[in-house]
């Protein structure tokens, strides 16, 4: 892009323009306006403009809704500059609204431009050039400069796991690391909406043209955003009752040299993972025992190491590629999986029904997985997996869990099926038993089994 030379800007006052959608989602016209540089003007804005920003809208995305607030300032201002506002043409047709990535719009705009002879502006560059070889005149404007910071990120300190920020509220953050955590207040002032909207748009600006920025779920009432190694949530009336922006992001990475891991734990990694369960509360720690777990299997295993995650929250190595949701889907994502053969597989988060059988399929077919889950507590993560997947499939599935707190090891379980009868049910008959055992003393600590129609998780109790 460096060696394309665009178009010149347009030095005398602009008699008679026509914006294309980008020049007005951005804010190029309104501060064309503002500049005085269309005093006395007309502007022309095609139906065709205005068909798009109501698909965007309809779609509930943010730029359709930038775009209506921008052509309300410009109402407002033209009395002011002494400007002729028109709206000319028919709306879009639903092909056309199909078509609009192939560029269909811009050319119906090109020619809107041609038929009033009017000055093209516009902050698309591919728009500008098309519309520039065909004799259009054109005022371009860049679409987006690169900030060094967001707003966002003034709030920030290294030691910030979460920042919380709402209209009419004190701006707080969440200090500390994992298990030592402290909720501050950032100042005594609180932030207002106008002040949560720059950020909101300058996020959304950012998202649509910087590389490391990526809008993962968009909406005008919910959003998030994965920025860097950060989350960001963004809420609006009437998902909330007030605006909202909320940040999350990891402080710490560790090796598993780290954590204190028993002399059998490590046995059992270096043997090789199959099927690893890693559970807790959310901010316990897992993502950052998972990265570990990652590293190590490149680093002492020597392996291929895949994730699949929602967002992209695992700051792992360049080595190891982060899938998303293809074409919105796991399943997808997992055909893709099964075709690349990787060794093992980090899967974040497993919350959803599909995740469960996802989550079996790809290791049933001999993939190495390991499994990140919230969960209070070990019989809530196993219930879930007991509901999702068939009871003598689970030890295929899953052999070792570990619940993790304050971003330590708490408990490390393991799994396996025998053949017996149930504890304290003398009499009735053998049947398959799922054990789960404490791995360090390989205490029994649960039984599942099936009795009669129900599929039961039964606490071991120990004289």
């Amino acid at each position: 892009m460096k060696d394309i030379k665009k178009p010149e800007k347009q030095n005398s006052k602009l008699k008679r323009v026509v914006p294309d959608t980008s020049a007005i989602i951005n804010g190029s016209l309104t501060k064309l306006v503002i500049s005085n540089k269309l005093n006395n003007s007309e502007i022309i804005i095609p139906e065709l403009v205005m068909g798009e920003l109501q698909a965007q809208t309809s779609r509930m995305r943010e730029s359709g809704f930038t775009g209506l607030e921008e052509i309300k300032k410009i109402r407002k201002l033209i009395k002011k500059h002494k400007i002729v506002l028109k709206f000319v043409g028919e709306r879009p047709s639903y092909e056309d609204i199909m078509l609009s990535k192939s560029g269909r719009l811009d050319a119906l705009i090109q020619d809107e431009a041609k038929k009033y002879k009017a000055v093209l502006v516009t902050s698309d560059l591919p728009q500008a050039l098309v519309a520039e070889a065909e004799g259009i005149k054109v005022e371009y404007s860049e679409s987006y400069k690169k900030k060094t910071k967001l707003r966002i990120e003034n709030y920030l300190t290294k030691d910030t796991i979460s920042l919380h920020l709402k209209d009419g509220v004190v701006p707080t953050a969440k200090r500390g690391k994992p298990g030592n955590t402290h909720l501050v207040k950032i100042n005594n002032k609180k932030i207002k909406e106008e002040e949560l909207e720059l950020m909101a748009n300058e996020i959304f600006e950012a998202a649509r043209f910087e590389e490391n920025i990526f809008i993962e779920k968009g909406g005008r009432a919910a959003s998030i955003i994965q920025l860097k190694d950060m989350r960001i949530i963004i809420a609006k009336p009437p998902f909330s009752e007030k605006m909202e922006i909320t940040l999350t992001r990891p402080i710490v990475k560790l090796t598993l040299n780290d954590y204190k891991l028993s002399a059998k734990v490590k046995k059992m990694l270096d043997a090789g993972l199959e099927g690893l369960l890693l559970i807790g509360l959310p901010g316990a720690g897992k993502t950052t025992f998972a990265v570990s777990i990652a590293e190590f299997l490149i680093d002492k295993k020597e392996a291929v190491v895949k994730t699949m995650e929602t967002s992209h929250d695992l700051q792992v190595r360049s080595e190891i590629t982060q899938y998303g949701q293809l074409s919105g889907s796991f399943s997808k994502t997992a055909d893709i999986l099964l075709q690349v053969r990787p060794d093992y597989v980090i899967f974040d988060d497993i919350r959803k029904e599909k995740d469960f059988e996802i989550f079996s399929d790809i290791r049933l077919a001999g993939i190495g997985m390991v499994g990140v889950m919230h969960s209070a507590n070990l019989i809530c993560a196993v219930q879930r997996f007991v509901k999702n997947v068939e009871l003598g499939t689970i030890p295929h599935i899953i052999d070792t869990i570990i619940y993790i707190k304050d971003g330590k090891i708490s408990n490390v379980y393991s799994l396996n099926m025998v053949v017996r009868t149930p504890q304290g049910m003398n009499g009735e008959p053998v049947r398959p038993i799922i054990e789960i055992r404490d791995f360090e003393n390989s205490n029994l600590e649960y039984e599942i089994y099936n009795y009669g129609e129900q599929t039961v998780v039964v606490p071991v109790k120990r004289k």
